[in-house]
Parts: C-alpha cells; sequence; structure tokens
C-alpha cells in the first residue's frame, strides 16, 4: 500500500486493517503499533474510541487494527486469559494469529523489531499481557486501559517488557481492586503493576512527581494520577500506572489520549 492509505491485509480466514503513514519510507525502520479491540467490539471501532491513527501519520509508525473472532451470540473476543473473554471454550489460538500478523508486516514493510508495541482495551488489554507474558521476544510495549493480568496465568517473559496499566478507579466491568469473571479471577491492578516490576526487577519506589492529567473531560480537574516505576528495571524498561480517579470502564477520552500514549511507547526501546 502506498504511504498514507489504510488497507486489508490478507491472513488466513481473519484479514486485519494497516494504516502505512503519510512519511513512511521503506529505507528506513519505523515502529509497529497494533491495537486490540475490547470484548464485542471491533478493531474499527476502537480505532474511533483511541484515536491513534492521526498519530501514526505524525509520528510515523505502521498501524494494525485486527479483530478477534466471534463467539455464539457474534461478539468478537480474544482468548486472552480463563477470565477473560473465551466464554464459549473455543481455544481460538490468538497467540499464533498474533504472530502471524507480526509476521505479515514485517515481511512486507521496514519494521523495526526494537519498537513493536501492543495497545488494548478490556479484553484487548488482556490479550495484550498475555503477548507480553508468552511472546516476549516479539513484544517491546504494551498499553492496557482496563485490562489485567488473570491471577492463575504464568507470566514468565524471556525479556523484560515496559508496562502502562490505564485504569478508572471506579471501573465496574475490570474491577480496580481484582475480581471474577467466568469463574475466574484477575489480578488486581497493584498485582498487575507488582506482577511486572518483579518481572522487570524494577525497584518499588515509585516516582509520582509528573503533574496529573485530564483525560476524562467528564470528571472535574486533573483527574489522572501518574505513578512510574523505573528505577532499577532492566534493559531501561518501566511500568507505570494511570488512574482515572473515579473514571469507568470505558472513560471518555480528551484529546490529549493518543499524544500521551504514543509518547510512552516511543519512551519504550528494546535493549536486547
Amino acid at each position: 500500500m502506498a504511504p498514507g492509505t489504510t488497507g486489508a491485509i490478507a491472513l488466513d480466514s481473519r484479514p486485519f486493517q494497516l494504516h502505512v503513514p503519510v512519511g513512511y519510507d521503506p529505507t528506513r525502520k519505523v515502529p509497529l503499533v497494533v491495537l486490540l479491540h475490547g470484548y464485542g467490539s471491533s478493531g474499527a471501532q476502537q480505532e474511533r474510541y483511541f484515536d491513534l491513527l492521526p498519530e501514526s501519520d505524525r509520528r510515523t509508525f505502521l498501524y494494525a487494527m485486527p479483530n478477534g473472532t466471534t463467539d455464539r451470540i457474534g461478539s468478537r473476543f480474544w482468548n486472552a486469559a480463563e477470565s477473560c473473554c473465551d466464554v464459549d471454550n473455543s481455544g481460538v489460538d490468538d497467540l499464533a494469529y498474533l504472530e502471524r500478523l507480526l509476521d505479515s508486516v514485517e515481511s512486507a514493510y521496514s519494521v523495526d523489531a526494537a519498537r513493536v508495541y501492543l495497545v488494548g482495551h478490556s479484553n484487548g488489554g488482556f490479550m495484550a499481557y498475555r503477548m507480553a507474558c508468552e511472546r516476549s521476544m516479539r513484544i517491546t510495549a504494551v498499553v492496557s486501559l482496563a485490562g489485567a493480568l488473570d491471577s492463575n496465568a504464568l507470566c514468565t517473559p524471556q525479556r523484560p517488557v515496559s508496562v502502562l496499566e490505564i485504569h478508572g478507579t471506579a471501573d465496574a466491568t475490570i474491577k480496580f481492586d481484582g475480581g471474577t469473571r467466568n469463574g475466574h479471577r484477575y489480578s488486581s491492578v497493584d498485582t498487575t503493576l507488582a506482577t511486572w516490576r518483579r518481572i522487570n526487577n524494577c525497584s518499588a519506589k515509585a516516582d509520582t512527581s509528573a503533574p496529573p492529567m485530564d483525560l476524562e473531560p467528564r470528571l472535574p480537574d486533573a483527574e489522572t494520577g501518574v505513578t512510574s516505576y523505573s528505577a532499577g528495571c532492566r534493559d531501561a524498561t518501566r511500568v507505570e500506572l494511570w488512574d482515572i480517579r473515579g473514571g469507568s470502564h470505558a472513560p471518555t477520552l480528551n484529546a490529549i489520549f493518543p499524544r500521551r500514549v504514543t509518547d510512552f511507547l516511543y519512551a519504550s526501546t528494546s535493549q536486547s
């Protein structure tokens, strides 16, 4: 595809949308961002919510927007964890699918393998974490809005991965303090962050010096706190939390969201 265009890329029976940024030059390696939608959504719907496509053109990254498969009620999902969201127990192998997606883009375009990023919402956040846990050699950083680690999942990545969790404290679907879905527990935000701090060998000393952000226009003032862990982290990774105080499972997002998320991703580059 020509720079500045978006089109379907064939991949088995599950094609995906790929945007090639305006400034794409095949002689220069560029980052790749993969968007993972929430349960019942789609890549196109998730893009309308997150609005990362203008950032793709502004910052020159390839941008893939795949779809999960559909369950018996026609809702798209990712088979990310026992707690979310393969309710039919289909066993679809989304790890393998996303690896093939990476292979497909990397074989056709000039991708910087040290800058491959996943951004997910809810079920997509769970899937981003699973990829980071089980396919860390392919992933540099993940951003999860309202996602979590499955409490029973074994997270044993081969290398550190930078992690940003964005979570509303009033999320009633994937609760800030953890909970149960489909009879299986998912971790609290604190446990998810602590797990990645341990994996990345980060100090438990939190940096809260960054000013709060106004991510949610329906909430008063600058409601989103920023807590970062970078001291001691292996390979210059970091673990970060943006807690939207009073925020819901699908908060309204201000226009700064795509830029700030991209800033986090671009600050994360694989050192190995």
